[in-house]
């Protein structure tokens, strides 16, 4: 009897990988003064899809090219919960310690468009009001996290459906 892969040990490796992937993206973004742009932040799902792919990927092939829904769906869930917790720690310690000042400037960017919007002041401050009370570097460290975890599960929950590959004999 072969020993079974670990599905923590699959998503820590791989889970790690993409953190750094998703780091050094948000770095350029960062340094790039992009944050707020919604077209490059998209890449950042399609470095998610890749990650939790090849996670899976290397979990079934270390699994005798096997691999069951439910393992698909927690090392994909897994790998985005590691990269969630490495993402927010960076863009936390970056927004509070290297660059303190880009939380103002996407709120700037923020009321911009807003403005643009054709919104009345009364309502752009309120809108304003709402967001500020959600910058504090601790919810956006838990919504880092969380919005990773979710992210994950819904795309772990697709890309296992394609990945995964039962074995004959279930018994085995």
């Amino acid at each position: 009897m072969t020993d079974q892969p670990s599905p923590a040990r699959v998503a820590l490796k791989w889970g790690g990988l993409l953190g750094i992937a998703l780091i050094l993206y948000s770095l350029f973004l960062f340094l790039t003064d992009n944050i707020g742009n919604t077209g490059l932040g998209a890449i950042t799902y399609l470095l998610s899809i890749v990650g939790i792919t090849l996670a899976m990927r290397d979990f079934r092939t270390l699994n005798g090219g096997f691999m069951s829904y439910g393992e698909g769906l927690s090392v994909g869930t897994l790998t985005a919960a590691v990269s969630g917790l490495l993402s927010s720690l960076f863009s936390v310690f970056y927004t509070t310690v290297i660059d303190s000042g880009v939380m103002e400037r996407m709120m700037d960017q923020a009321r911009e468009r807003l403005e643009d919007s054709g919104l009345s002041d009364d309502q752009i401050d309120q809108q304003m009001e709402f967001m500020q009370m959600f910058q504090s570097p601790g919810l956006t460290f838990v919504f880092g996290i969380v919005g990773s975890i979710v992210l994950g599960f819904i795309l772990s929950l697709i890309i296992a459906a394609f990945i995964r590959r039962n074995k004959a004999n279930p018994f085995e």
